[in-house]
Order: structure tokens, then sequence, then C-alpha cells
């Protein structure tokens, strides 16, 4: 391109934005107030984690220390361990515990979100006594942590992995409501009223018309959400809600460092798997989803 040439589309740009801002005044006006809104929260943010930091009591001098205190942790744990092959055998067993609560929890955990799901979304129930009814109660579960929901359930059916399954449950119940919801209250309504203007009941709406627009939407979050259960149900483990949390509490509490390193490689490649292979579920998902809606 050369220099006349170049020079000629710059004034035309410039020449079009004029004439752009001369008829909408009102779209290239500066917006003072949103941005004063926006230094104020900003500002704000800032001096709620200033006053956070003082009322705390936080000691940089401390915060020093303990990264030098870890790295005496670090060289403790090397080189990883099992111990005896007796352990190995314990560990493995535990940590295929902790992927069936996991993934059983997750599972029905999403089964019985789904109708809560549509219940609560506005463009499928517009009754708002039930929608603001079920949003509540999904954020009445939804602030309980899994941790709390774990000690609650294993005073109520005792120690093991079925408490454990139970918390998982019961804490994704209303993250999934919330997040199924919102997915099908996002989604395209042209489907949808093609199936109203056929003929079609408000079930076959919803079965034809919401939900295969919404499904690798709500695979994709349940996919995920096993991956994070993982994590959580070790958690919940060491309270005695099964799993391999608990062996990482006794390798704690037994300062076998070594062994609690290998625990978390164990977890770590345990987590990569599962990742890996949601991955692969998801875009195959995505993919047939495409091929079915080209367009």
């Amino acid at each position: 391109m050369t220099a006349s040439v170049r020079k000629s589309f710059f004034t035309t740009v410039m020449a079009d934005q004029s004439g752009l801002e001369a008829r909408y005044p009102k779209a290239f006006r500066v917006n003072w107030v949103g941005r004063l809104k926006t230094v104020v929260v900003i500002f704000g943010a800032a001096a709620i984690a200033a006053y956070a930091v003082v009322y705390l009591d936080i000691q940089w001098s401390r915060v020093l220390a303990g990264f030098a205190r870890l790295g005496w942790f670090l060289s403790v744990m090397l080189p990883p361990s099992y111990g005896t092959t007796e352990n190995l055998l314990i560990y493995l067993h535990s940590l295929l515990e902790t992927v069936a609560i996991a993934l059983l929890g997750t599972v029905l955990s999403a089964v019985l979100s789904i109708p809560l799901g549509f219940i609560a979304a506005r463009n499928v129930v517009p009754g708002w006594i039930t929608h603001f009814f079920i949003r509540r109660s999904l954020d009445t579960v939804r602030s309980v942590n899994m941790l709390i929901w774990a000690l609650i359930w294993i005073n109520v059916v005792g120690l093991g992995p079925f408490a454990g399954v139970l918390a998982i449950i019961t804490a994704d119940l209303g993250l999934f409501g919330k997040l199924f919801s919102e997915a099908i209250e996002a989604s395209d309504q042209k489907a949808a009223e093609g199936v109203i203007s056929t003929g079609g009941s408000s079930l076959h709406r919803v079965r034809f018309g919401l939900l295969p627009g919404i499904l690798p939407v709500l695979v994709s979050q349940v996919l995920y959400q096993i991956e994070s259960n993982t994590r959580s149900a070790t958690i919940i483990g060491i309270v005695g809600a099964g799993g391999i949390g608990a062996h990482f509490q006794e390798q704690i509490r037994l300062n076998e460092w070594q062994h609690v390193a290998f625990l978390t490689i164990l977890m770590l490649i345990t987590v990569s798997l599962i990742d890996y292979v949601s991955t692969k579920i998801r875009f195959a998902i995505i993919g047939v989803n495409q091929q079915q809606n080209p367009h």
C-alpha cells in the first residue's frame, strides 16, 4: 500500500467517524458516570483489602518465614514413597473409592437438578412464586459448604463413603440447579417456538425445543464438576466421609511426608486423567451436536 493510498484510506475512515459522531452523539459521548463508578469500585475493593490486612494482623515476616518452612516440607517429601506393597494396594483402593464417590455423587446430583433447573428457569415456568421459592431454596443449599454437608451426613448415616456421596449430591444440587436454569434461560428460543407453532405441548417444547440445544452445555458442566468433586472428595474424606482423604490425615499426623507426597502425586495423576477423558467426551459431544445442527 503506497503512502497516498494509506492517506486516502485514513482520511475516509476519519470522515466516516466524524459523520457517525454527528449522527449518533449519544453513542460516542464519554460516559463519565460509568467511569466514576468503575474507579469507585476499584478503590473500594483496594480499601477493603487493605483493611483486611490490617484487621487480620497479617505479618509479612511470618509469611516469609512460612516460605522457608514450606521449602523444608518439600525437602522431607523427597523421594515420594508408598512404603510396602500392602500400603500401595490400600492407597489404590481408597483412590478408586474417592473417584467413585465423586462420580456417583455428581451424576445423581445432575439427574436430580435437571427438573429443578427447568422449574427455576423463567422461560419455562413464568410463575414468580414458584420461581422465587425454587431459586431461594437452591441458594440456601448452595450457601453451605460441602465439608459442612459431609459433617452433617456423617452424623445422620455414619462414617463412610455413603456420607460422602450424600454430601456431594446435596452441595451440587444448589450449584447445578443454578447453572442449569441459567443455561436454559440463555438458550435460543427459536426451536422451542417452532415446536409450539406446530402444535406441540409445553412438555414437547421442553423435550424437543430446549433440551437438545442446552445438552452440550449441561454435559460440559457435569464433566467439569466430576473433576472438581474428585478433589473435594479427598477433603471430605479427612472428616470421615470415605476415600483417600483419611490416609492423607493419617500420614500427616504420623509425619510420614514421603507417603503424603506419593498420595499427592496419585491425586495429580487421577485429576489429570479425568480432565483428559472429560475433554475428549466434551469435544465428541460438541462435534455430534454440530453435525446434527450444521446451521
